[in-house]
């Protein structure tokens, strides 16, 4: 049995994970902007403390940010003010007795997601893109976790874009920059509404950029959409798909590329569970 976490920008969420399948899982809110070091990691402690059982024989944890996968510390978690060198599997191995393994989130997302294909249906490139709070990448070359030499590979969405970085255009942030919730905007554009589908118009726009910047990087034969804003794929995918043709030179890539989204929750939990 292990211990999946997935710490997110909004909530923590943890999972006990046996072959593969989650047999007890709950969430709670995400670290308050204003606590320390030392109050994160005793919140989160008293959440594992809470699920954790005697069969538990690993602990796996997503962070949204760069991590050294050999030691397992956290470095500069925008989403986390205090977290700016955190140790967190030598703290939790301390604390809790059991091995400990620490990831990007999205790398995690994208080893579930490539898990999810059949055996003799896997992808050759996947490349998992979250779209939250933020937005994060990973990359899985031939069934292997590809990280790069700092494990920083994949982290385009802090390319320049518009004045900022394509972030805050392939995220939750773009429908807040426009006054909406990402949610209710979708809601709104399944309802009909034409300022909604205008939006997820826009949206998918922004996002066709960053899937041609992805394109140029790992010329991945399956792209992978996780995180909440995946459950709206069908509003974006139209005018996504239209931008990349219309941008990418390489016709080839574009025609052989599968595009598909994993959005169940249970996704980011089993992909720490699997690091």
């Amino acid at each position: 049995m292990t211990l999946g976490i997935d710490i997110g920008g909004t909530n923590l969420v943890f999972g006990l994970v046996e072959n593969g399948r989650i047999r007890r899982k709950f969430s709670v809110p995400s670290f308050k902007k204003e606590a320390t070091m030392e109050q994160t990691l005793e919140y989160l402690s008293e959440q594992i403390s809470s699920i954790i059982t005697r069969d538990t024989t690993k602990i796996g944890v997503g962070v949204p940010t760069l991590v050294d996968a050999h030691t397992g510390v956290v470095y500069d978690a925008g989403n986390i003010p205090s977290w700016k060198v955190v140790p967190l599997k030598a703290y939790l191995e301390e604390r809790f007795g059991v091995p400990v393994s620490v990831g990007n989130d999205a790398n995690c997302f994208a080893m579930a997601a490539y898990g999810a294909y059949p055996e003799d249906a896997k992808p050759e490139v996947l490349v998992g893109i979250t779209l939250g709070t933020g937005t994060g990448l990973g990359i899985v070359d031939r069934g292997r976790l590809f990280c790069g030499a700092n494990s920083g590979a994949g982290e385009l969405c802090s390319l320049p874009y518009r004045g900022t970085m394509i972030e805050d255009y392939c995220s939750k942030k773009f429908f807040e920059g426009r006054g909406w919730d990402s949610k209710a905007a979708a809601m709104a554009a399944i309802g009909g509404d034409t300022a909604a589908r205008a939006l997820f118009d826009e949206f998918g726009m922004h996002l066709g950029e960053l899937v041609c910047n992805v394109l140029y990087a790992y010329d991945p034969s399956h792209i992978a959409f996780g995180g909440g804003i995946a459950h709206s794929l069908d509003l974006f995918r139209p005018s996504m798909e239209a931008y990349v043709r219309e941008h990418f030179p390489y016709s080839i890539s574009v025609d052989h590329l599968t595009i598909a989204a994993f959005a169940d929750d249970d996704f980011p939990v089993i992909g720490a569970s699997l690091i």
